[in-house]
């Protein structure tokens, strides 16, 4: 397999491993986290002050505690380098957008989500 292949093959294993965590978010289906996320992953993020828990738990308390709405989710960019990987996606609601910047690594042949580190952006009202 050429370098090229390698990395088409990862990026096909990364965006399915992104699609967990998306289909996750959209039908709040718990048990996807535990498919894109590592176990001990993290997420951070500012809320006046730095925050940092467990990304499988809080994802999972938060998708049990809410309605799902309704989502749009993309693909911003995917880095590859060897075993590790960084993605930006960007989840759509309403009245705000959710930037999130994954670190991936692939661990025993298998692409997971081992930080996650997110920021806001309320949507401008269109006149």
């Amino acid at each position: 397999m050429t370098k090229i292949q390698a990395q088409n093959s990862d990026l096909q294993l990364i965006e399915n491993t992104i699609n967990y965590y998306f289909d996750g978010m959209i039908t709040h289906n718990a048990e996807s986290f535990e498919k894109a996320f590592h176990p001990n992953a993290t997420m951070k993020w500012i809320d006046k002050k730095y925050e940092e828990v467990n990304a499988v738990e809080a994802l999972s308390a938060y998708v049990k505690a809410n309605k799902p709405v309704k989502t749009k989710t993309r693909i911003l960019a995917v880095n590859i380098a060897g075993e590790a990987a960084n993605a930006q996606l960007e989840l759509e609601y309403d009245t705000f957008s959710y930037i999130d910047f994954m670190h991936l690594l692939k661990i025993n042949g298998a692409w997971k989500i081992v930080s996650k580190t997110y920021s806001t952006r309320a949507k401008t009202l269109e006149k």
